[in-house]
């Protein structure tokens, strides 16, 4: 009796640790912090370091905020317009493999957009306080964008469908990928000079690039999911 007990606790912990490597990889994919880190040195350069160390924690908390959110109620605000979840896992999935086949390919062109979104047309540079572009735009939408979002509300959509202990695991193990990203963020934007001495941009490519990769076949999996969803009514009838 005294070996058996244990064992619910360790199907809890397997599930968070399933969820959590299901999430991390996706959510580091698609933010992308060590890339961004470095378009981050470029804005903030003329910067002290106190400052970007700040800058750099307040992006943070802001990014687990607006993740934590997207994955808590993003996929009831989905079910209130009358999107199914399988609809969701499918259109999720589509995101994150475009999206990270764009990365394999194209990895310049997201380094562009990275870049045109931080500077917003020299807004962040010629502010007199760095601070005040925290949220805007240096959060949203040049760390974490429009697919950081969808890819969230996605896997929030994987959930096991019945369980609450089961449901409990999952969201734990997501709510812990979100911070461990939100954590990578500040690490990697605090040191990004660091990062940009060490790397610079044709490694830190390569890198992105491997990661790609997995979000690409994170995105496979998904769309997968959601169509077994689809079909699997037509095959019981």
């Amino acid at each position: 009796m005294h070996f058996t007990e244990p064992l619910p606790l360790l199907h809890a912990l397997s599930s968070v640790s399933g969820s959590f490597l299901l999430c991390l990889p996706a959510l580091i994919s698609i933010a992308d912090p060590l890339g961004s880190s470095l378009i981050f040195y470029q804005v903030t350069e003329e910067r002290d370091d106190d400052e970007r160390r700040i800058l750099a924690r307040k992006i943070a908390i802001n990014s687990f905020m607006i993740l934590a959110l997207s994955a808590l109620i993003g996929e009831f605000v989905l079910r209130f317009f009358g999107i199914s979840i399988d609809a969701v896992r499918i259109a999720g999935g589509l995101v994150i493999a475009v999206r990270a086949w764009t990365l394999l390919n194209a990895p310049e062109q997201n380094a562009d957009r990275k870049q045109k979104e931080a500077e917003q047309g020299g807004r962040t540079m010629a502010l007199p306080n760095g601070l005040d572009a925290a949220f805007f735009p240096l959060t949203m939408p040049f760390t974490i964008g429009p697919g950081c979002i969808a890819v969230t509300i996605a896997l929030s959509s994987v959930k096991p469908t019945t369980g609450n202990a089961a449901i409990f695991s999952f969201y734990n193990g997501l709510l812990l990928a979100i911070v461990a990203v939100a954590l990578i963020i500040f690490v990697t934007y605090t040191f990004c000079d660091k990062t940009m001495r060490l790397l610079g941009k044709s490694r830190a490519r390569i890198l992105s690039r491997m990661a790609a990769l997995i979000l690409l076949c994170i995105g496979v999996q998904i769309i997968g999911t959601g169509i077994q969803g689809f079909l699997m009514p037509i095959f019981r009838t």
